[in-house]
């Protein structure tokens, strides 16, 4: 809080929050971290602190987190060059490596010490612990103009979740213990798939039976034909806004990761800019929201 505040000024903020810690009580709300904000080592720390006052207020927070940015970084440090199809980074078994040295190692654990330097008790894994997330060779379609048909596009370690098995989260949550996952999935087989931060805090999200998912991204949200907010929509809207072009690019899979979590069970999901100073707290402890609400 502004150290310019009262401290009545304070405790009235504190005593607002209340209803709304009543309503997530016990509540289990995903937030996937990601876009560039995870760069800068103070928004990290808050973000964590964040957290940790929302598990303290009764929630039960599972935080799942990207690496892009860092993936692209450490592979061009090793002289390992980047490919991109269909949306997707190509990962061959070099690349698959680094990824999940990156995201279940670095990130993973620094993102853990932040949360337990805050207070809070976090434990770091990946989608290969405890079976949590099977993953299946993802397949993408891309048209090329040449020869005016539509080629499937090979992207190698790239994965889809399968199947999702809650056993060790539950145990974790009941604990009072926050997870932090990073989306590295196991194959059938035993082998390792980079899934896309999003699409994998979709599937956790639904297989928890999530109150929120919260994803925190570069940008403030869904953004209508004049490039301003829309604060609330349903699905219908949704697929309204792809078909007549108002939703492009890289947000169509991120509407798409709503859609599926929203269909497996979760209450609503937020897309939200995760620069915005507390916009987790924003979303869920005030009645100013942050970001795009998503309903069935």
């Amino acid at each position: 809080m502004s150290p310019n505040l009262s401290v009545h000024d304070k405790a009235e903020i504190l005593s607002e929050a209340l209803p709304y810690m009543q309503q997530h009580d016990d509540a289990t709300i995903v937030v996937k971290y990601g876009g560039h904000a995870m760069g800068n080592e103070q928004v990290a720390r808050d973000f964590a602190r964040d957290i940790v006052l929302l598990e303290q207020a009764g929630l039960n927070p599972v935080v799942v987190h990207g690496g892009g940015p860092q993936i692209s970084e450490m592979l061009q440090r090793l002289g390992i060059k980047s490919e991109f199809a269909a949306g997707h980074r190509i990962t061959d078994a070099a690349s698959v490596e680094v990824v999940e040295m990156v995201l279940a190692g670095s990130i993973n654990k620094q993102l853990v010490g932040f949360i337990n330097a805050e207070g809070g008790r976090a434990v770091g894994l990946s989608g290969k612990d405890g079976r949590m997330l099977i993953a299946k060779k993802a397949t993408r379609t891309i048209y090329d103009p040449d020869s005016d048909i539509e080629k499937v596009v090979d992207l190698g370690f790239v994965g889809e979740p399968d199947k999702v098995d809650t056993t060790v989260l539950d145990q974790i949550i009941k604990s009072d213990i926050i997870p932090v996952l990073a989306p590295v999935a196991a194959s059938a087989d035993g082998g390792t798939f980079n899934v896309n931060a999003d699409t994998f805090a979709g599937a956790i999200a639904g297989a928890l039976g999530a109150t929120r998912l919260l994803l925190l991204t570069d940008v403030p949200g869904i953004l209508d034909k004049d490039k301003k907010l829309i604060e609330e929509i349903d699905v219908e809207g949704i697929r309204r806004l792809i078909a007549d072009g108002t939703i492009t690019g890289g947000m169509i899979p991120k509407v798409e990761t709503c859609i599926y979590a929203l269909e497996r069970g979760v209450e609503a999901v937020v897309i939200m800019d995760g620069k915005v100073p507390h916009a987790v707290l924003l979303e869920l402890l005030t009645n100013h929201g942050a970001g795009t609400l998503i309903r069935r």
